[in-house]
């Protein structure tokens, strides 16, 4: 139904290994995804000789975020929101070169508790010149929705960012939706969704686990995809390692997201090999 795809997750360095565990197991793209400090120094050329190798494709670039950088693209600081919207621009650039075409960004950092309006209009106007750096580089930059208190935490803020320039496009974060249901998110911004991050989640704070691991219906998600017309990879964004709110008895394998994709594309309900931390709590109430 769809290629499958996997962040990287913060996973350091992109060497052989990872492009050849994703090769063997049937893992066809990749999303650029670092840890802090390491996208200045990341050989970008190196990454593209081993896509090639490989046969592995680096579908997108997940420009760096909150909590791995400073970076704040709504901050009502200007000389911060000025250094925020130059640092992606570089790159955007860097990594245009390589042939990436698709960068996502998240439209905000965290805690937002006031003036919000403001650090809207601060972000559309940031992502507005994301936008052109990224045409000029034959890219285009896709908003992601996100949790909590941030930007772009329901379709009517994403529909306003990506608003603010007919270039901008959407990232659909599938675990990070709070207030909303996800088919509906869907059929509301689907025509702008050119990419996607694969996680599941417990409707009470994004948990990143594996699908089958939350209370996402998968088969709703799937049908709603279909009818928006997405045509893009299926990318996961889990890390191998198990997170703090999960019990496992191993970490993830490359072929565990394999196995998970064809039991979701075939109708299935995905298999979970854990349990929920008991107790876990809400956003509202951490």
């Amino acid at each position: 139904m769809y290629r499958i795809g996997l962040s990287t997750c913060g996973a350091k360095p992109l060497d052989k290994q990872i492009f050849c565990g994703y090769k063997n197991a049937g893992i066809s793209a990749m999303e650029i995804s670092l840890p802090e400090g390491a996208h200045k120094t990341v050989c970008l050329p190196e990454v593209k000789r081993l896509s090639d190798e490989y046969g592995v494709e680096l579908w997108s670039y997940h420009l760096p975020f909150s909590p791995f950088s400073e970076i704040d693209i709504s901050s009502l600081e200007s000389v911060k929101r000025t250094y925020s919207v130059r640092f992606l621009q570089e790159l955007i650039v860097g990594a245009s070169e390589i042939g990436i075409n698709k960068f996502v960004v998240h439209p905000s950092a965290e805690p937002i508790t006031e003036r919000r309006r403001e650090r809207l209009e601060s972000a559309k106007e940031s992502l507005c010149a994301l936008a052109q750096t990224a045409y000029e580089n034959n890219s285009v930059i896709a908003v992601e929705n996100l949790p909590r208190t941030c930007l772009g935490r329901n379709s009517e803020e994403i529909l306003e960012l990506v608003g603010s320039d007919e270039r901008l496009r959407v990232c659909f974060d599938t675990n990070h939706l709070l207030g909303e249901d996800p088919a509906d998110f869907i059929k509301k911004t689907g025509e702008k969704i050119i990419t996607v991050h694969v996680s599941d989640y417990d409707f009470l704070n994004e948990r990143h686990w594996l699908p089958g691991e939350g209370s996402l219906k998968w088969d709703e998600i799937v049908k709603a995809l279909e009818k928006a017309g997405y045509g893009g990879v299926w990318m996961y964004e889990v890390s191998l390692e198990t997170p703090g709110t999960l019990h496992r008895d191993r970490k993830l394998i490359y072929r565990d997201f394999v196995k998970n994709a064809n039991e979701i594309f075939s109708g299935n309900k995905p298999t979970a090999f854990s349990v929920p931390v008991p107790g876990l709590k809400s956003w509202l109430e951490t």
